[in-house]
């Protein structure tokens, strides 16, 4: 659909940028996908064509999947990142600040795109109670956004509580 031909859609599907993908199953949106990234767009075409793709069902065990996925996601390393976009290209300006920050500290650290998954972007601002990315775990438990990230820059913490990548020549 062309979005300014048809206003009520986009303001009903909450689309604030050409093009944006919005996937149905059973009259049902079950996925999205801003911008134009094809690989991504190829990728979630083929997991829904394959009907790979959750169907909305059961409530109350598609959310407590849900709650299991998120819980493994933000254990999967000891420092994970949830940003918009990779560390490498960054898709938005507070992602990539929180890149610079923890690169600048030598910080490991691991990231999931949450524009690759929609269940992902909108269950982990449920799962974590903070509506915005990027979101820092440490140790699987929620350190903050890009203002808790800076203020513990200022103040040092950064450093002690975020585990340091290991220097070649240290390997």
């Amino acid at each position: 659909l062309e979005a300014e031909a048809v206003p009520e859609v986009s303001e009903k599907y909450g689309i604030s940028s050409v093009p944006t993908f919005l996937f149905f199953k059973n009259s049902q949106k079950v996925d999205r996908l801003d911008g134009a990234h094809a690989p991504e767009l190829t990728q979630k075409v083929q997991r829904h064509a394959a009907g790979t793709a959750p169907a909305p069902g059961s409530a109350d065990s598609a959310k407590e999947e849900l709650h299991a996925r998120l819980k493994k996601l933000v254990n999967a390393a000891p420092c994970m990142l949830f940003m918009k976009g990779s560390p490498k290209e960054p898709r938005c300006g507070f992602s990539k600040q929180v890149v610079e920050i923890l690169s600048r500290h030598g910080v490991a650290f691991s990231s999931f795109d949450v524009f690759s998954d929609e269940e992902v972007r909108q269950g982990l601002k449920a799962f974590s109670n903070w509506p915005t990315y990027p979101q820092l775990y440490v140790a699987g438990e929620l350190v903050g956004g890009l203002d808790i990230i800076k203020e513990l820059e200022a103040s040092g913490e950064l450093d002690t509580i975020c585990p340091k990548a290991q220097k070649l020549e240290d390997r």
